[in-house]
């Protein structure tokens, strides 16, 4: 355990494992809603918040957050207005995401602090961050512990939930908004590229062993949790990116169950023959 020794691995471990809790918390809603790519409309959409933030001299993470939220709002007006086709709204704000961040990046002057935002760099974290991890982290659970219910019907069926008279349209609000503070947050340390699969990636292995939605959710917390504590560790023996490393192990594990269940079931079929 001597890579717990240095002052910044212990800083990576704890804002790592914070985010592992909390990210699939809202990617099991993302998931259920059939808006998995709003990940990376925000994540992209937060580049262009950092660009902004380097050149105005503001912290960058405040800067991706501001964008963050703005798109994330962007999102759920355009899927109001054309609820049918609500996926395009996904699309349109990453596509103006893109752009603005093209755009700006071209005027900052640091360009390697502007491209650390691209993979992450979560042993780089300083202090400041890591509060910031806290104060998110905080927030969202408690969110999500107080609208529990909520979230889950919505997340089931807006539609019945509404009639039913939960308040749908405060609840998304206050989703939207903590789903594009995490995205901020999550794109110093696992990098914008990154954080979508963080969000959904733990949550499909959860998939495929919850047998309820409360299982399911604990179960993409521990994926979450192992696949960070294990990232870290990897990268830091092997001298590999650890927002990188993080996610391609994830990939593997899913990729394992699902074909340890394809075996399973084929071994099941014959023998039932």
């Amino acid at each position: 355990m001597a890579i717990l020794e240095y002052d910044f691995m212990r800083r990576a471990f704890a804002a790592g494992i914070l985010l592992a809790v909390i990210i699939p918390c809202i990617g099991m809603i993302v998931v259920l809603k059939r808006l998995s790519m709003i990940g990376d409309a925000l994540s992209h959409s937060s580049l262009a918040g950092v660009a902004a933030g380097l050149i105005l001299g503001v912290n960058p993470i405040l800067g991706a957050a501001a964008a963050c939220i703005a798109a994330a709002l962007g999102i759920e007006a355009i899927r109001k207005k054309i609820p049918k086709y609500s996926e395009m709204s996904i699309a349109i704000i990453m596509s103006a995401g893109i752009g603005l961040a093209g755009v700006l990046s071209g005027f900052v002057k640091n360009a390697a602090n502007f491209n650390s935002f691209l993979f992450g760099s979560i042993v780089a974290i300083s202090d400041f961050e890591l509060s910031l991890v806290v104060g998110v982290s905080c927030a969202v659970t408690l969110a999500f512990i107080l609208l529990y219910k909520e979230l889950f019907y919505i997340a089931m069926d807006e539609r019945a939930a509404r009639i039913a008279g939960v308040p749908t349209q405060a609840v998304n609000f206050v989703f939207t908004i903590l789903t594009a503070v995490t995205v901020s947050v999550a794109a110093r340390t696992v990098g914008a590229l990154i954080v979508s699969s963080m969000m959904v990636v733990p949550v499909a292995c959860a998939m495929q062993f919850g047998k309820s939605y409360k299982q399911t959710l604990i179960y993409s917390v521990c994926f979450a949790v192992l696949f960070t504590a294990a990232g870290l560790f990897l990268a830091y023996y092997a001298r590999l990116k650890p927002g990188g490393t993080i996610v391609l192990l994830g990939i593997l594990c899913l990729m394992l169950i699902l074909a340890f269940k394809g075996a399973a079931a084929a071994i099941s079929a014959r023998i039932k023959r």
